[in-house]
């Protein structure tokens, strides 16, 4: 059922899994919203108003009152639309436990992928060993913390920490295939495990961005990079 509770615009660019979060948790709640694409080569005078801090996507615009960050959106949706579906649990602590998580993955986790995605060489084999060693530690919490449950789901429905996750995590072989090497070491099966459940998920697979799609546009990053690196820019 959809739920209208005001005028809601989110403004992303499509290839943001940051921005991809977001819109997961919209669809989830059934919120109706507009959705307004960002040229983030030549933000709108509109876009930075709305985000004057850190003049990055994505940002929510209800009933036009601005949040930014993904993760206070999440929060922010969750509070407004406090209906089921539930992003997070009842009690406390679990909700505690799960945003902990959810701050060690975008803190931690996310900034070792894209250091491998922007490295060559030694440096790149040095920066998967270091991304594996971060994401041993997401799963022995996970295990330790959550143990005989799933934390990436609230009941069946996806929830909090499966969206954060599963919107940046399940584009892996998309990552895979633009840098030619393995994103997520064979070293941390349990949490490609634990990916590739989510990416099952039919809401993810309605809104990640198309794998084809995305792969030329890791390639034109990774294109650009590698002349930044060479010119010495």
């Amino acid at each position: 059922m959809e739920e209208k509770k005001g005028e809601v615009v989110l403004f992303r660019t499509w290839s943001s899994p940051i921005c991809t979060r977001v819109e997961i948790a919209l669809k989830l709640k059934g919120i109706s919203y507009e959705y307004v694409e960002e040229d983030l080569t030549n933000k709108s005078e509109l876009f930075l108003s709305l985000n004057p801090v850190h003049k990055k996507v994505p940002v929510l615009v209800h009933n036009g009152k601005s949040i930014a960050e993904s993760l206070v959106i999440l929060e922010y949706i969750e509070e407004c639309w406090n209906t089921t579906p539930k992003l997070l649990p009842e009690d406390p602590y679990q909700r505690a436990k799960l945003r902990f998580w959810a701050n060690y993955y975008d803190q931690k986790i996310v900034p070792s992928f894209y250091i491998i995605f922007g490295s060559e060489d030694k440096e790149r084999e040095r920066a998967i060993e270091e991304s594996s060693q971060l994401l041993k530690v997401f799963e022995e919490g996970i295990e330790k913390y959550f143990p005989g449950q799933s934390p990436f789901f609230n009941g069946e429905i996806l929830g909090y920490l499966g969206v954060v996750i599963g919107s940046l995590a399940c584009n892996y072989q998309a990552v895979d295939e633009a840098i030619g090497v393995v994103l997520i070491s064979e070293k941390n099966q349990k949490f490609l495990s634990w990916v590739n459940a989510l990416e099952n998920y039919p809401l993810l697979e309605e809104t990640l961005p198309p794998h084809d799609k995305l792969v030329a546009r890791l390639s034109v990053w990774l294109k650009l990079l590698t002349c930044i690196r060479v010119c010495g820019f």
